[in-house]
């Protein structure tokens, strides 16, 4: 990659049902403050109210509050569920967050993925896109304009509406539209020249439809007269590492089954559909599939390089889903450890130090061999000063 590719993670998040949501809550904290002091780019927070284990219901509450004990990483929405809200609170919302961050706030946008939120409010799954392709057209021409609008909708009506503040950030802070396998997502990044979450991309559906994706865009950019950049593209995948392949598998015992149960059993989600009746069957899945990397730094390196290759020209960012497979001390590590073996292969940082260490070897036995005779030679040099100080003190006879 000729480009420092971005690293960060996309936060739903997953907890198992039943346990305290307060502790949850400040581990996911806690989490987003270890990824800022490790280095980390971005963290996406999700928006979900139902289903008992994504609990985060704004991602922009909770962002206000990361927001205050981090001061580097920027944090998105992953993503506002657009057809839950009326587009001018959305809009008004995170430009408050813009200029409460000073900047580092990132706007992520969908329809909402899970048909429990939608049926509480009494929308059916067939209208959450067409709300969201609305929705995002009033957003983007509130965030970039200030002339005023009018829409009507079945859901809305907005009469010149316009915001009281401009965002912080110029000209804008980023926007994603969220993508699992379908080309809803790019269709809309191409039309609005927005950047793309691939939610997806290591699912078998997501993953064949990658370089198609951006194919999308880039013909819906150009029909509507935009412009679109692979550095806002940003791929999602799963990951877990440790110091050694034994313990990587160890470790997720402590919470595989339960992410898998939710995806195999209670989430209305097929496009994340999981097989596996035991941790070894989805251990061996998610490794075998390419849906994820269980085991070493090496292995997430690879997977990196997998999707790099699929994407037919590279993308910006690599998000891993925070999944909480492993307790919160073995999670903490693996993130610890990507920062420290898999970054600096993909931001420029692995070649120059091992260049320059291999350089130092190939050039040791001469520089020692120089370095040896230097201090030979002022030892030399020295003794014979402090011979000449003892003649010249001397009594003449």
């Amino acid at each position: 990659m000729h480009h420092r590719l971005r690293f960060g993670i996309f936060l739903a998040p997953f907890h198992k049902p039943g346990i305290n949501p307060t502790l949850a809550l400040q581990n996911d904290l806690e989490l987003i403050q270890h990824l800022d002091r490790l280095g980390y780019d971005e963290a996406w927070v999700g928006e979900h109210h139902s289903a008992g284990s994504e609990i985060i219901a704004s991602p922009e509450i909770f962002i206000g509050v990361a927001a205050e004990r981090t001061r580097h990483i920027k944090l998105g929405t992953g993503v506002v569920s657009l057809s839950y809200h009326n587009p001018l609170w959305v809009a008004e919302r995170i430009v408050m967050l813009d200029h409460l961050t000073r900047g580092r706030v990132m706007l992520g946008v969908g329809p909402g993925a899970l048909p429990t939120d939608a049926k509480m409010i009494g929308i059916e799954p067939s209208q959450t896109r067409q709300y969201l392709e609305d929705s995002l057209g009033v957003i983007m021409h509130l965030l970039t304009s200030e002339e005023p609008i009018t829409f009507k909708n079945d859901r809305w009506d907005l009469r010149e509406a316009r915001l009281h503040l401009r965002p912080y950030s110029n000209p804008l802070f980023d926007v994603a539209t969220a993508a699992v396998a379908s080309p809803a997502g790019p269709r809309l990044a191409g039309r609005h020249g927005t950047g793309l979450l691939s939610i997806g991309a290591t699912t078998a559906a997501g993953f064949d439809a990658l370089a198609l994706h951006w194919d999308v865009i880039e013909a819906e950019a150009k029909a509507h007269g935009k412009t679109v950049d692979r550095s806002k593209w940003r791929l999602v995948g799963l990951v877990h590492i440790a110091d050694t392949m034994d313990q990587a598998y160890r470790d997720v015992e402590y919470g595989m089954e339960q992410w898998f149960h939710y995806f195999q059993a209670v989430a209305a989600f097929p496009q994340m559909a999981v097989p596996g009746n035991n941790v070894k069957e989805m251990i061996e899945f998610v490794n075998e599939s390419g849906f994820g990397a269980i085991g070493t730094p090496d292995m997430a390196i690879k997977q990196i390089e997998r999707l790099h290759a699929q994407s037919n020209g590279g993308f910006g960012a690599y998000l891993m889903l925070a999944h909480n497979w492993a307790d919160p001390q073995a999670t903490h590590k693996s993130y610890e450890l990507i920062a420290r073996h898999v970054m600096p292969h993909f931001q420029g940082h692995f070649l120059p130090t091992m260049d320059s260490a291999a350089r130092a070897e190939k050039l040791r036995p001469e520089l020692a061999e120089k370095h040896a005779k230097a201090v030979e030679d002022m030892q030399a040099r020295y003794a014979a000063e402090v011979a000449d100080r003892e003649t010249q003190a001397e009594p003449a006879e």
